[in-house]
């Protein structure tokens, strides 16, 4: 049996509570046992509001929630000082912030198997000294890594991983090259098959420019850049095909040549996959020496406490994650 899986909070404002609170109540025959770390007044209080009875079991390790899980939702109950719903609030960061501490603490001891990570709201969080970009990042930081994790998207339908994330597009033409490109390739590859069995993911570059460069007729990343990383990725034994036009490579005939698709920049691969399933979408992060694994949705604050916020996606997630730890845990034998 897996450790349970680590839920962080979220930000408090947001939907991360209710979503959390729908999937135990919900889905919880169908997942792996997990926990969330937030207050256990402030979920009691959320659920009342919402006219939804939801039993609450306070813990205080991890491994009670096993005993706990399946008669009411484990909380590792974590002080947070909640405001109004749907507002954010310069008093809760800190708590958000070491909710995040705390679960990667718990998956670094083995106490959790895994991170899955609620939105949440960046900007609120910058007052509390919090100067990263994303989850990501921040994560990368906590694991004391010093090579950048990888953001892979992925549904039942596709995978996608933008080799430039929260920058400009010009920043992200600017940044692109054969060097990141090679460096990225080799870690989603890596991953692919340490964490979903994949023995040799086929990858998919997408070419940058319209038509894939034309031949130099639309631009040349494809050529100076894109194309020669694909040779060197083959030379190193990696299945690596492209670089194919961005219009043409998503349709469904087209997504049954790849395992994952490599995309140039941010929105070139989250359009697909949030087209294809916005509500079933996972955000997995790669090149962490944990799993970490988040609904792929934001904070959603217009529609927070009025529990029409749907949880699908938060339960892919831990689906995921549960699904990754089992085969960490039956190769690890």
């Amino acid at each position: 049996m897996i450790a349970p899986l680590a839920i962080t909070m979220g930000e408090p404002a947001g939907i991360g509570g209710e979503i959390t609170l729908k999937a135990w109540r919900d889905h919880r025959h169908d997942l792996p046992t997990f926990f969330i770390i937030d207050s256990a007044e402030r979920l009691a209080h959320l659920a009342t509001k919402l006219n939804w009875t939801i039993p609450i079991c306070p813990i205080d390790t991890p491994a009670q929630a096993h005993d706990a899980f399946q008669d009411a939702l484990p909380v590792l109950d974590h002080p947070v000082t909640a405001g109004q719903v749907g507002v954010l609030s310069k008093h809760t960061g800190k708590s958000v912030i070491s909710s995040i501490e705390r679960a990667v603490k718990l998956v670094q001891s083995g106490e959790a198997s895994a991170v899955v990570t609620n939105p949440i709201h960046k900007n609120a969080l910058h007052n509390d000294g919090f100067s990263f970009p994303g989850h990501t990042e921040f994560l990368a930081n906590l694991a004391g890594i010093s090579t950048p994790p990888i953001m892979m998207l992925a549904c039942d339908d596709l995978r996608v991983v933008p080799l430039t994330i929260h920058i400009s597009l010009q920043q992200a033409i600017n940044q692109l090259s054969e060097e990141l490109i090679v460096e990225k390739c080799l870690i989603t590859a890596r991953s692919l098959t340490e964490r979903t069995g994949i023995k040799n993911p086929r990858l998919a570059l997408a070419g940058l420019n319209p038509h894939a460069g034309e031949n130099g007729d639309m631009g040349r990343e494809e050529i100076d850049i894109i194309t020669p990383a694909i040779k060197r990725l083959q030379a190193l034994g990696i299945d690596a095909i492209g670089p194919l036009p961005p219009d043409t490579m998503f349709h469904k005939e087209a997504r049954a040549a790849y395992d994952v698709a490599m995309c140039m920049y941010h929105d070139q691969g989250l359009i697909p996959i949030k087209t294809l399933a916005f509500d079933l979408g996972v955000n997995v992060t790669l090149g962490l020496p944990f799993i970490r694994t988040s609904p792929d949705h934001g904070t959603a604050l217009d529609i927070a406490g009025s529990g029409i916020a749907s949880e699908n996606s938060l339960c892919a997630a831990i689906k995921m994650a549960g699904d990754m730890a089992k085969r960490q845990e039956d190769t690890s034998k």
